[in-house]
């Protein structure tokens, strides 16, 4: 990470929603989740360094805004982020977030930037992350139930990340697979629509459930999942909305970003506070072992933590420089006298800047 250098401090780079369209189409989308998943590792690798927090939440009956912060001691990190499921029937996401990096030593922005689509890009490469050290070997076939925004990010994610080949959709809602079958006709995935949860599921490697309605839901039976399949839980999340039958859990290991995020949460909020649960960054750095036989079921119990967004973040930050895919955003105030801030508005209007 660099200082912002002196003579520009106002500015602060900043990507757009069309500038963050471009760069992806630019990079490409299945190597931008790549390298977001690469950088996802290697900060999991030094765990330890990082401020950790619950995000704050804000709950209502609509939905929730959450602000997800951390820090590594060089460069603090946060995002602000929406969960609205009404949102759809409104033709509204359901999901909008943005983000900003600054740097600890100065507490200056260093960029600024949307995050609706960086987020589900790297939910996506979060998701084939765990899944590279937890799902059966040589997995091809991923079921995918929510077929909404994060679907295409996911199969996309996989095939890149874990070597799928094939995806089983389904929805409750026709239209959403629709749109997600015409999206991924050209991935290179066999895409395959299904009726039911359980036609989707049967035969699969990896079961991905992806939904955003508030309440505790049952997408997934205990008499649905069988022996060495693994499992993303991955939709939105909060305290009362779950998507897996307790049973499941039971015969689960459990696999969790931030226990005390995931245990307000998760999936495992359905289970004793005491429940076994093992620290996904120990498994990437070593200290403890993933999937250990073929006949294990494996869960990722994912909610998000703040993290995965500070390295999409570095990613970001890297991936823009010496590109056109950001704008300078005139964002502080840089007097000439750092205490003199009220004679830089004064000068502002002598000068005619303010009309």
């Amino acid at each position: 990470m660099t200082t912002p250098q002196k003579g520009n401090l106002n500015l602060v780079p900043f990507v757009s929603v069309d500038n963050m369209m471009k760069l992806i189409l630019s990079i490409g989308v299945e190597e931008m989740i790549a390298g977001i998943a690469a950088q996802i590792e290697s900060d999991f690798k030094r765990w330890e360094s990082f401020d950790k927090t619950a995000r704050v939440a804000s709950h209502s009956k609509e939905g929730v805004i959450e602000l997800m912060p951390t820090s590594d001691g060089e460069v603090y990190g946060f995002k602000y982020v929406n969960g609205h499921p009404k949102n759809t029937k409104e033709g509204l996401q359901t999901v909008t977030a943005f983000g900003l990096l600054a740097d600890v030593g100065t507490g200056y922005p260093l960029l600024f930037t949307e995050m609706t689509i960086l987020t589900a890009l790297r939910t996506a490469a979060m998701s084939a992350v765990a899944a590279k050290y937890l799902a059966p070997k040589d997995a091809k076939i991923m079921a995918m139930i929510g077929n909404g925004a994060q679907c295409e990010f996911q199969a996309l994610a996989f095939k890149a990340i874990c070597g799928i080949d094939t995806v089983r959709l389904y929805d409750i809602d026709p239209v959403a697979t629709d749109k997600a079958v015409f999206n991924l006709k050209d991935s290179g995935l066999t895409v395959i629509r299904t009726n039911s949860h359980q036609e989707c599921v049967s035969g699969a490697d990896i079961i991905t459930t992806c939904t955003a309605d508030k309440q505790c839901a049952t997408i997934l039976t205990d008499n649905m999942v069988g022996a060495g399949q693994h499992i993303n839980a991955i939709g939105g999340d909060c305290p009362g909305k779950t998507e897996l039958h307790k049973d499941i859990l039971l015969r689960s290991d459990i696999f969790v970003e931030y226990p005390p995020q995931t245990r307000v949460e998760g999936e495992i909020q359905q289970l004793k506070e005491d429940h076994p649960v093992k620290e996904l960054w120990k498994v990437i750095a070593g200290i403890e072992q993933g999937r250990s036989s073929d006949t294990q079921i494996t869960l990722f119990d994912s909610v998000g933590f703040a993290i995965e967004d500070f390295s999409a973040l570095r990613y970001l930050y890297s991936a823009i420089k010496g590109t056109e895919f950001f704008d300078n955003l005139d964002m502080l105030a840089d007097p000439d006298e750092p205490r003199d801030l009220y004679g830089m508005v004064r000068r502002a209007a002598k000068t005619g800047a303010v009309a």
